[in-house]
């Protein structure tokens, strides 16, 4: 199982976690608003940009050494929501790899 967790103040806390058939489930916190046609933009390093919806994005920043190879050998990704604890919404996210992630978001 992988695990990589970060605290910043915009985005909060998330875990990334690999199940033994080599699925990942990424948690992090409830977010006003459904997502719409989400997306996870990743380039293999230590950031990956969420995209929930045209109104809602979230970086993970500082993803684990440990997780960053499983997370780019994905095409999906179950992102679940949580709220007080309990689960507010689960919703698979395709896994777009790209060459560099920083070119994107400057």
């Amino acid at each position: 199982m992988v695990t990589s967790s970060t605290t910043n103040q915009d985005e909060g806390q998330y875990d990334i976690l690999e199940n033994s058939a080599g699925e990942i489930l990424i948690i992090i916190k409830y977010r006003n608003g459904g997502p719409e046609n989400p997306r996870l933009v990743y380039d293999g390093g230590a950031q990956a940009l969420l995209y929930r919806s045209r109104e809602s994005a979230v970086m993970l920043d500082g993803i684990a050494e440990e997780a960053r190879q499983p997370l780019k050998s994905v095409n999906e990704v179950l992102m679940v929501e949580l709220e007080d604890d309990d689960v507010a919404r689960e919703y698979k996210v395709p896994v777009r790899t790209v060459k560099n992630l920083d070119a994107l978001i400057k």
